[in-house]
């Protein structure tokens, strides 16, 4: 900078603490240090007219875990919030971005700017101080959020201001840049060069205080564009810097070319922005620090604890793709929306969201609890499932199955994805109840139960149409009613599990079937088929998929004539890293069962669905030697560990099931395996043997495309990589997609075959970072089940409808009983119809204030797209909204019938449904 630059020159000291609910100390020790904090952050205020403001971490349930404890405080909190003196929001937690979906992250906004708004104000900062990387819709989602900004930490390299120019997508010049999302929604992004602890603890003494401003001033201006200096006054759980008054009169006396400010983001912001002069640099994309040594990109917390990242699939998609849409479902029934119920669940579930938390990289006491919040969001998120079934279940017409007799069973098939769907469907049936209320003696009740004949059976749909099933008989079973208006009523009655497959299931909608008995059922059977041919061959019109010796499998595409050979194929190496990183020990060569002979056995055959079992009896290492405890002890840091693993073996028996179904599109797989050895990794293998050098992933509303080999400045061995629901390799005519259930790390191998290796399991035994912190509970042992689809196509995973098979694959079917009776809805029913090219359907929800129905996708591709939309009741309109659910009045549609909708490259779209009447 020059001289007359220098001079004018100001230091914006932004006082903070960055709050990890739970990290190294479980949560409640951080939430009583979280109390004193607060407690003597508000004296401050109060005392201490110059200390002008603090900022809250950007996550509004900081105020309810303060509250909670000194709920007397809230209106002299209120006071400060309102005064501008306390920011808070936007958001609710401060989540990690690749292991948490899309639409959590906008529940995220919603929530957090719903709770702000409560207390008068809503900080507009995107605030990722230490976000473990950055998706690339960050943009978008920001500036949908009335945010035209993202403070962040990591994921941008900046190379200082003499270099005028980056040379890379992921380097900036400065702190300061423009970071553009896939869409080509721009904000200004600050990067904190220096960490965000860079003003952390100013002193007041003036010796001191040169040393300290000499370096920091200096810090700051080798990468900033701007005079406007940036000094974060806080770190991890900071305590209050209460003479941070004195402090900075102490550096305006050392340093009067300085204009030291007590300042706040907007004003900070607001004056980089004015200062700017000339261009920044671009960055596009997601911000993984792609220009690294890749030794410190965190990304191996994707597969820390991996049972926490199924856990957290299984309840995004129970609430956010099953939940939500039954419930507005249900109001066409005439049940009211729980939204009180959806917060809770949410919350709850987001609380489980921060980076130490999803990511597996705290003691063992945290991940305890989040075990216990997660089943308390499934909880909340099942009675709802189960409360809006049956509301739509029980107003669905079924009397037309009453020409099947009155002992007909009806049940309902629901399809909550954006698209329709086929697929085998299995429903727990009560054949016949008999109520305690009813009289008779438990003996009588069981021996009635008992004594049902089951007979001969059929499954119809609502044409009278035979459909292909099996049915097993679970016997006696207990059970119990919980009316609104009356005391619970138990029962006793014959339960039967009917397995069929559901085709062509309406997207949005349902279609009913029936479990018929008796004369009725009789002439109603089907011929039987198989899809299990000689061998172990399981086939279908579009797969032929065969098991050989070593337990791998050969999937043909029928489609395409491609063979795809050595699929399913388990690795296993040691691992002497963290819950952070993952590190191989030296010279070591992987385990696999590549030269294993495997059990195979056909385990299912019907006419919709075959499945082989294939069993490995393996033996692996029990751990890594005694050098590795030595190694931790002592700090050493992980990529230039020694230890290696010991002589002694223990077994790893695994069992998996390929499943082949009629109508299929890929081929399910599950694993199971009890895991009783230490310091290691699980891997399953799958090459493509596809000639392509990228590759493309499932991110947060984003088809993300990477390359398959890291930059030249990468030197770790490993190029893990981030994934939500799929990662797929393509090339010239055939593609290979890998479709998981919270399995969120992959790599693609380079082995000359573009190999996908999915994570299945990593076991460590300390936390890392920056000191000594024992994890035996990461060392995961126990049992284990994980589950994947492998989906062949033709080359374009968005034409072909692969993806769309492995957005559905993230998602469980819903059935419900229910009995004969008039209804208001058909047999089968859809509540909307769309259309559009390379768009991925999101979610389906109701807003809380207007009451509307709010529809979202997403453009998996970057070029423009056209939505067309059919609703069932023509009585309504549509208006385009933001994530935040703000429509502005220019955006307002025409009459709902036939809707057509601009979608830019990239975009994500939301549509509020008004109902008229």
């Amino acid at each position: 900078m020059t001289s007359e630059t220098k001079s004018k020159r100001t230091a914006h000291i932004i006082s903070h603490t960055h709050w990890d609910r739970e990290w190294y100390l479980p949560y409640e020790k951080h939430h009583m240090r979280l109390i004193r904090t607060m407690d003597v952050l508000m004296d401050t205020l109060e005392k201490d007219t110059e200390y002008k403001s603090f900022y809250l971490d950007g996550q509004t349930i900081i105020l309810e875990d303060y509250l909670q404890v000194r709920p007397e405080q809230k209106e002299r909190l209120e006071k400060y919030i309102n005064e501008g003196r306390i920011f808070i929001g936007p958001w609710y937690i401060l989540q990690d971005a690749f292991l948490t979906s899309g639409e959590a992250n906008i529940r995220n906004m919603q929530i957090g700017h719903k709770d702000a708004r409560r207390y008068g104000q809503i900080s507009k900062i995107g605030y990722f101080p230490d976000t473990f990387g950055l998706v690339g819709q960050t943009p978008q989602l920001m500036r949908q959020s009335g945010i035209d900004n993202a403070v962040f930490g990591r994921g941008v390299k900046p190379t200082g201001f003499n270099n005028t120019v980056a040379d890379s997508d992921y380097e900036s010049s400065f702190s300061e840049l423009i970071w553009e999302g896939p869409d080509g929604s721009k904000v200004l992004g600050i990067l904190f060069a220096n960490w965000y602890s860079n003003g952390n603890e100013v002193p007041v003494d003036p010796e001191e205080a040169k040393i300290f401003w000499d370096r920091k001033l200096a810090d700051a201006e080798k990468y900033a564009s701007t005079p406007e200096l940036l000094y974060m006054n806080g770190c991890d759980h900071q305590p209050i810097q209460t003479d941070l008054a004195e402090a900075l009169e102490t550096a305006r006396s050392l340093y009067p070319d300085t204009e030291f400010v007590h300042s706040n983001f907007p004003k900070y912001l607001d004056a980089v922005k004015k200062a700017k002069d000339g261009d920044l640099s671009v960055v596009r994309g997601e911000l993984r620090s792609q220009r690294t040594d890749g030794w410190g990109t965190l990304v191996n917390t994707a597969s820390a604890r991996v049972y926490l990242k199924q856990m957290n699939q299984q309840g995004q998609a129970l609430l956010e793709k099953v939940a939500e849409p039954l419930a507005s479902y249900a109001r066409i029934a005439g049940q009211e929306y729980p939204h009180d119920l959806f917060t809770y669940a949410w919350k709850t579930l987001m609380q489980n969201h921060p980076h130490d938390s999803i990511c597996g990289c705290s003691v063992d006491e945290v991940h305890r609890e989040m075990v216990t919040r997660f089943a308390k969001s499934r909880d909340v998120a099942e009675s709802i499932i189960e409360e809006s079934k049956q509301a739509v279940a029980d107003a669905v017409d079924t009397s037309v199955f009453r020409t099947f007799g009155e002992d007909t069973v009806p049940f309902v098939v629901f399809n909550t994805t954006g698209w329709k769907r086929s697929g085998t469907v299995s429903v727990d049936l009560d054949v016949q109840r008999v109520y305690f209320r009813d009289g008779g003696t438990l003996e009588e009740m069981s021996r009635r139960m008992k004594e049902l004949d089951l007979g001969a059976r059929a499954v119809v749909d609502a044409e009278g149409k035979p459909v292909a099933f099996t049915l097993e008989d679970l016997g006696l079973r207990f059970g119990y009613d919980l009316p609104d208006d009356k005391f619970r009523q138990p029962f006793m009655a014959r339960a039967v599990r009917i397995t069929l497959e559901a085709d062509q299931i309406p997207s949005l909608g349902l279609r009913t079937y029936a479990l018929v008995g008796g004369s009725a059922a009789e002439g109603l059977s089907i011929q039987a088929g198989s899809l299990v041919k000689e061998g172990h061959v399981m086939e279908n019109d579009n797969l032929r998929v065969e098991a050989v010796a070593n337990g791998s499998i050969t999937i043909s595409d029928k489609r395409t004539g491609r063979v795809y050979s050595d699929l399913l194929i388990y690795e296993d190496t040691g691992d002497i890293g963290n819950e952070y990183m993952y590190k191989q020990p030296e010279g070591e060569e992987a385990l696999t069962t590549k030269d294993l002979k495997a059990s195979i056995r056909v385990e299912e055959d019907t006419a919709y669905r075959a499945v082989l079992e294939i069993t490995h009896d393996w033996e692996i290492p029990a751990s890594a030697d005694k050098l590795l405890d030595q190694e931790q002890v002592e700090l050493i840091y992980f990529p230039v560990r020694k230890a290696q693993r010991v002589q002694e073996t223990v077994p790893m028996k695994i069992i998996t099931r390929v499943t082949l179904e009629r109508e299929g599109q890929g081929v399910k797989v599950e694993a199971s395996f009890n895991n009783q050895a230490k310091d290691h990794r699980v891997r399953m293998l799958m090459p493509t043997d596809i000639e392509s050098s990228n590759h493309h992933v499932d991110s947060m509303f984003e088809i993300v495309t990477r390359d398959n080999n890291p930059t030249k400045e990468w030197q770790n061995p490993s190029n893990a990589q981030h994934q939500q629901a799929f990662v797929d390799v393509s090339g010239d005519g055939a593609g290979l997609t890998v479709a998981n259930l919270g399995l969120n790390e992959y790599e693609v191998l380079r082995d000359g075959r573009n190999t996908i290796a999915v994570t299945l399991l990593r076991s460590v035994g300390e936390l890392g970072d920056w000191g000594h912190f024992l994890t035996p509970e990461a060392q995961c042992l126990g049992e284990h089940t994980v589950h994947l689809e492998l989906i062949p196509h033709s080359g374009d995973g968005v034409d072909t409808g692969a993806y769309q098979e492995a957005y559905q694959f993230q998602i469980p079917w819903t059935v419900s009983q229910t009995g004969l009776h008039e209804g208001t809805l058909p047999a089968e029913h859809t509540t909307i119809t769309w259309e559009a090219k390379n768009l991925a359907f999101s979610s389906w929800k109701v807003n809380e204030e207007s009451g509307d129905d709010m529809l979202r996708w997403f453009n998996m591709k970057p070029e423009p797209s056209t939505l067309e939309l059919q609703l069932t009741n023509q009585n309504s309109s549509v208006y385009k909204t933001t994530i935040l659910e703000e429509s502005s009045e220019d955006q307002l549609e025409a009459h709902a019938n036939g809707i057509k909708l601009p979608v830019g490259s990239c975009e994500i779209v939301t549509a509020g449904v008004r109902h008229l009447s």
